[in-house]
């Protein structure tokens, strides 16, 4: 996963254009190894260390971005980061319940972060 981030470009990119890259290339990395998404149930230190590539990058540029006007800065980065990674999760569960594809996930979940960050629909890259 941080191999994907890494490769993404992200630095270079405005902070909306980067989370939508950021957001394609976990998905990808996701749906190329299905098994994770069977992984069981870890604790919630052991759920934070498992995400820890995501969420440190997801935090730098929710702040990079609100501190740039791309982004709403209404609410603290933590508490956005915090809902970003219970959506993630919902998705999760989504998929493992079969309710939802892989690629419907992902759809969602680029919907719901861009919204809940302050934007609308996907910025231009």
């Amino acid at each position: 996963m941080t191999a994907a981030f890494d490769a993404a470009g992200l630095d270079d990119l405005s902070p909306a254009a980067a989370l939508v890259r950021l957001l394609e290339a976990g998905w990808q990395a996701a749906a190329r190894y299905p098994l994770a998404w069977h992984l069981p149930a870890v604790s919630a230190e052991q759920d934070a260390s498992r995400h820890a590539p995501v969420l440190g990058r997801l935090l730098e540029l929710i702040e990079r971005g609100q501190e740039s006007g791309d982004l709403d800065a209404a609410l603290p980065p933590g508490w956005l980061l915090t809902a970003c990674l219970a959506i993630g999760r919902a998705a999760e569960e989504e998929v493992k319940a079969g309710r939802m594809t892989i690629d419907e996930a992902s759809h969602a979940v680029h919907c719901s972060f861009l919204r809940q960050l302050g934007l609308v629909s996907a910025p231009h890259r």
